[in-house]
């Protein structure tokens, strides 16, 4: 899956070596159940304009780089959703800078055996944006790489309703904000949700554009 390429935001993502980014888990401070269960009927489903983006599709996974994933197999919606969330992302070319940088930290296990999590999942372009010197240190700086991928998790399932105006704790004990309505939202004003409300067995998972980093 080609994930397409956004605008870099003026974060500083150029910052350190000790850049601290990740996929982190965190618990959020509001208590609605996620539609995690939902399957990818409607798996192309792409917000057109604000506020015309039916109720019933938010059910569904939603946003522009939903449109590249398989249609079947173990990378596609459904395959996802059997799946738990290291498993499933490891399915996902878009994903495979994620994947190494779990593997890396130790964490496979950790993720695939939560119950409930959230998690904002950077693709390859997201890391892309990275300078290769300042990842390549941070990839082989264990526990940096840990506080950074904790920082993309969050405790508890989150729905694309409460990702309007939404603040959340963190696994790596940040906070993460949200904001956005009808299938357009950022992460911590920066990072963009390409692909949303994507079920796993265990997750569900955002794919954002941009690398999220703990203050």
């Amino acid at each position: 899956m080609n994930t397409p390429r956004f605008r870099r935001t003026a974060v500083a993502v150029a910052a350190a070596a000790v850049l601290p980014f990740a996929l982190a888990a965190c618990s959020s401070d509001s208590g609605s159940d996620t539609a995690s269960g939902s399957q990818a009927a409607a798996a192309g489903t792409t917000p057109s304009s604000a506020g015309s983006m039916p109720a019933a599709a938010m059910d569904q996974p939603f946003g522009p780089a939903c449109a590249g994933v398989p249609k079947e197999g173990a990378g596609s919606f459904d395959g996802m959703a059997k799946d738990p969330v290291a498993t499933a992302a490891s399915n996902n070319p878009a994903l495979s800078t994620l994947v190494t940088a779990v593997k890396k930290a130790g964490l496979v296990d950790t993720l695939n055996n939560a119950k409930g999590i959230t998690v904002f999942a950077p693709t390859n372009d997201a890391f892309a944006k990275i300078p290769k010197a300042d990842l390549d240190k941070v990839l082989a700086d264990k526990a940096t790489l840990t506080k950074i991928l904790t920082y993309h998790v969050v405790g508890q399932s989150i729905t694309p309703k409460q990702l309007e105006n939404g603040s959340f704790d963190t696994l790596e004990k940040g906070k993460i904000t949200t904001a956005g309505s009808d299938g357009s939202y950022k992460v911590n004003d920066t990072s963009n949700v390409v692909c949303g409300n994507v079920p796993t067995a265990n997750a569900t998972v955002y794919i954002v554009d941009t690398v999220l980093m703990p203050k």
